[in-house]
């Protein structure tokens, strides 16, 4: 604990001094925070039409205003005026802005959905977000105070946990491998958090900060492998590029990042009619994790458009970090034993394998003349054992994004309207080599010792579908400006790691998919921009659960299918 903070504080004493001595003040440290209501997806837009800077990677945020070029982030077009500076210094070296007032409601009918929500939890029933907060300048340094509170009915639900002879095999798998409870508490859940809230010292090109802000690494749009904001920020030290860094071969990103993630606090399940929490659930240790992550773009000089990276992360329990080795994602952990419970019997066993390590690399080609964009991210869960394993079996243990987009002209309605065509795959399920492999390959986002997993107060750091789950997803939409409205298909098919690995489950009718078509639309009116989604979900074998009445055929079985209707209402407003 004591050689952690005094990591961070030599670390940030050490890039004080060396940022001041390479480069003048930046002009501003404004950032966009990730999952701001329509803005950002707005900003990726007019990229493919020319509108932003083309090395802009799309790949680290939250966004600058220094490298969008605009005086103030949340009004893309310039057309507010500087309203929300109530303000000025006196010898005009800063000013004090209120942030936009935001309020994000969602309400599922059946069961937990939805997810690049922060601080919002998964739960069953209506769940409010509100935010607003207040951003001052002076010179080179930003205070950005942006709390969120978060308010959540909570409803009970068919959850996973409770369904009958699933037992120790749902803990072995989930519940004494990651904290992802069923329900965050046995009724109302209520709670303010910082939010998106920073102290940092802004130079040119990089900035050094303390912040509570969410982060977003990686092409993907409605998934990222290793950083979303499916989970609430947490509480981090970063240095990071505030606009891309131009040389003689091309344009550089990054940001390095060392945190503290904790728990949610909550049992894996509340479920009062089964005895599976007493009978299975090894204890998890009371601890905190660090987290250090690193992510680094390039933008050849000779290809326009095309950003090429990689993203290193690791987490260790707080009392496994031996010094400044468990603090670099990019050098091999110490070999060393480590003691930790089984997850299946809860007899204290020891391990080297004690931390975390997750690797990937991505790519983001935006194509503005043909105002279209490809993107992609493949990462493992598991280190290649030497070249030779990376070569032959590069699927091992392999997760991925792959998706495009592509704008096209319409004068259906007005000149300048745009029809807007995407599409997005994610795979983390286990593939054939998992059942080729001696050795065992862990579910995405889940851990034998870290036994937290890959998750900060509940919720996976990365893609929001959550451990061994895939998903696939079309959308298309009519689009002006700000306003936008579309159509989203997605065939969403739930933990299937659970489904291949378990003996019960391991049935071919069993198969959890959740196929869902969303109607959506944006609409701004002058300072206020609101957006609405309505999407209808049918969950074909809901927990993998099915009946089959005595003499009945292969296919002649009841379903036991589940809709769920998930209705999503945000409003933000500039001031």
């Amino acid at each position: 604990m004591q050689s952690y903070g005094r990591f961070v504080a030599k670390s940030l004493i050490f890039f004080i001094v060396f940022i001041i001595a390479i480069g003048p003040f930046s002009l501003n440290g404004q950032v966009l925070p990730v999952g701001s209501q329509v803005l950002e997806d707005r900003y990726r837009r007019d990229q493919l039409l020319g509108l932003v800077d083309s090395t802009i990677s799309f790949t680290i945020r939250p966004l600058t205003a220094a490298a969008l070029q605009r005086a103030d982030v949340f009004d893309p077009d310039s057309s507010l005026g500087n309203s929300s500076i109530i303000y000025t210094m006196p010898d005009n070296h800063g000013y004090v802005q209120l942030l936009p007032a935001s309020f994000l409601y969602r309400n599922n009918t059946e069961y937990p959905y939805g997810w690049n929500d922060g601080n919002m939890i998964p739960a069953a029933g209506g769940q409010s977000k509100l935010s607003a907060g207040i951003f001052a300048k002076y010179r080179f340094l930003t205070v950005q105070f942006q709390p969120e509170v978060i308010i959540a009915s909570n409803n009970r639900y068919d959850e996973l946990a409770a369904s009958p002879g699933y037992g120790w095999h749902w803990y072995y798998t989930f519940g004494n491998r990651i904290d992802m409870p069923e329900y965050f508490g046995k009724g109302p859940y209520s709670r303010a958090f910082m939010g998106q809230s920073s102290v940092r010292a802004n130079f040119d090109p990089v900035s050094i900060g303390l912040s509570t802000e969410n982060l977003w690494w990686g092409p993907g749009i409605r998934n990222a492998l290793l950083m979303s904001n499916t989970a609430p920020g947490f509480p981090h030290l970063t240095i990071n590029t505030t606009k891309p860094v131009s040389t003689a071969i091309g344009s550089f990103e990054g940001q390095f990042v060392v945190g503290k993630l904790r728990s949610s606090g909550y049992p894996p399940s509340y479920t009062e009619e089964s005895r599976h929490h007493e009978l299975f659930y090894v204890e998890k240790p009371d601890v905190d994790r660090s987290f250090s992550g690193l992510i680094a773009s390039y933008q050849p000089r000779w290809i326009k458009g095309l950003s090429l990276g990689w993203i290193t992360t690791k987490v260790v329990n707080r009392p496994d970090v031996n010094g400044l080795r468990d603090f670099l994602p990019f050098v091999k952990p110490e070999a060393r034993d480590v003691a930790y419970l089984d997850a299946g019997n809860g007899a204290e066993r020891t391990s080297q394998d004690y931390s975390i390590d997750y690797n990937s690399i991505f790519f983001r080609w935006a194509m503005p003349a043909g105002m279209l964009e490809l993107y992609g991210e493949y990462g493992r869960s598991l280190r290649p054992h030497d070249g030779r394993d990376r070569m032959v079996q590069a699927a091992h243990s392999r997760g991925y994004v792959l998706g495009f987009r592509k704008l096209l002209p319409s004068n259906w309605i007005k000149a300048g309207d745009l029809f807007q065509l995407g599409a997005e795959i994610t795979q983390l399920a286990f593939n054939s080599s998992y059942f080729l492999n001696d050795s065992p390959t862990p579910t995405w986002y889940t851990h034998h010792v870290v036994r937290d997993g890959y998750t900060h107060r509940g919720q996976v750091l990365g893609a929001g579908i959550g451990p061994g789950s895939n998903i696939q997803s079309v959308q298309v939409s009519w689009l002006r400006g700000f306003k936008q409205v579309g159509l989203q298909f997605e065939r969403f098919v739930q933990k299937e790691d659970f489904f291949y690995s378990y003996g019960h489950v391991n049935d071919l009718r069993r198969q959890w998919v959740d196929l869902g078509v969303r109607a959506y639309a944006d609409w701004d009116f002058d300072r206020l921009i609101a957006s609405a989604g309505l999407q209808y979900t049918h969950a074909y074998n809901y927990r993998f659960e099915f009946y089959m009445p005595p003499g009945n055929t292969f296919w002649e079985f009841d379903p036991q299918d589940k809709t769920n209707i998930t209705i999503q209402i945000g409003l933000s407003y500039r001031f």
